[in-house]
């Protein structure tokens, strides 16, 4: 997918019109608000799996507007970009504040490769990492405000972490929702990796005993886990700032119905920089408070980082990070 996917921009339109080095296929110029023209469509930002550029648009009322365009190829690529909008419209619907305005997807008029799009508001962010009080307080937010429409656990389509579709068909269990969710990403991550019987072990073991015995007791003695709406890759990679206004905004989302505190599970990966930095988490949990049992927090964490672990691994095989 990702040679394919690369060629595309190379390629160009062979049209006068396209000013710049990204060719704009036919049915993205339909997305855009009738009687729209491109000014300038120009490749933007870095991604491994997909191509992104900005666009530049001359609306009917003659005002000046950027969009942000990602492309993705064949069957994986609708999986992504029809994951990513959904995740994007359900996470703007909570906080429209906090997340660019998603448009709309789509497929590409040209016929091959199969190439599917994603379309929303451009904005021009510095990845400085934000003001930890003012990013809780939103990530509480949507956290807090967001509500299953099952009043269970997982989404309506399937959605990705990075390239690879997740396990989110809905389950009114926590446990039994993160256990299919993991058991998912490891299968993902063999297929990628060399044989390790020891880490299939403990993979087992992982899934067989920890997670029943650690986030079974989320809901015993009476207590219930609320589903909320999380970002689901959320390192410091997807977070950025408005460069004109200071806003916050979380990007590239792979979204589901979870438990909260899933959505920290990424700071606790030391290669991130919200691993490095304490005040987030702490900023973060004084606002949202700690899930009983209290004392088992820091466990938790750990569990839910060893699914973006197994993920990780699985892009980059023979990585050093292959881990539980």
């Amino acid at each position: 997918m990702s040679e394919a996917v690369h060629s595309i921009a190379k390629e160009g339109d062979g049209s006068d019109d396209n000013k710049g080095d990204f060719p704009i296929d036919e049915a993205v110029l339909r997305a855009l608000p009738e009687g729209s023209k491109v000014l300038s469509s120009n490749r933007h930002g870095f991604s491994d799996w997909t191509v992104t550029a900005c666009l530049v648009v001359l609306l009917p009322d003659s005002v000046e507007k950027k969009y942000f365009l990602k492309i993705a190829t064949d069957e994986a690529g609708r999986v992504m970009m029809e994951g990513e909008y959904n995740s994007m419209a359900s996470l703007y619907e909570i906080t429209p504040n906090f997340v660019p305005k998603p448009h709309t997807w789509g497929k590409f008029k040209l016929e091959a490769p199969e190439t599917y799009f994603f379309l929303c508001d451009f904005i021009d962010m510095t990845n400085t990492l934000p003001e930890p009080a003012l990013f809780c307080a939103k990530l509480a937010q949507l956290h807090k405000c967001s509500q299953s429409p099952t009043g269970m656990f997982g989404f309506p389509i399937p959605t990705c972490h990075g390239r690879f579709a997740q396990e989110i068909s809905w389950d009114p269990s926590w446990p039994n929702f993160f256990t299919k969710l993991l058991r998912a990403a490891l299968s993902i991550e063999k297929k990628h990796n060399d044989p390790w019987p020891e880490y299939e072990a403990i993979s087992a073991r992982v899934l067989s005993h920890v997670i029943p015995r650690l986030l079974g007791a989320l809901e015993e003695n009476g207590r219930q886990i609320k589903p909320s709406l999380i970002h689901g890759d959320l390192w410091e990679g997807n977070v950025a700032t408005d460069v004109s206004n200071g806003n916050i905004y979380i990007f590239d989302a792979g979204a589901y119905y979870a438990h909260h505190e899933m959505d920290l599970g990424m700071w606790r990966y030391e290669r991130y920089e919200f691993a490095k930095k304490a005040e987030y988490k702490q900023e973060y949990l004084r606002v949202m408070g700690v899930d009983e049992p209290v004392e088992e927090f820091d466990d938790r964490n750990r569990l839910y980082c060893v699914k973006m672990n197994v993920v990780r691994s699985a892009h980059h095989p023979g990585c050093e990070e292959r881990e539980m």
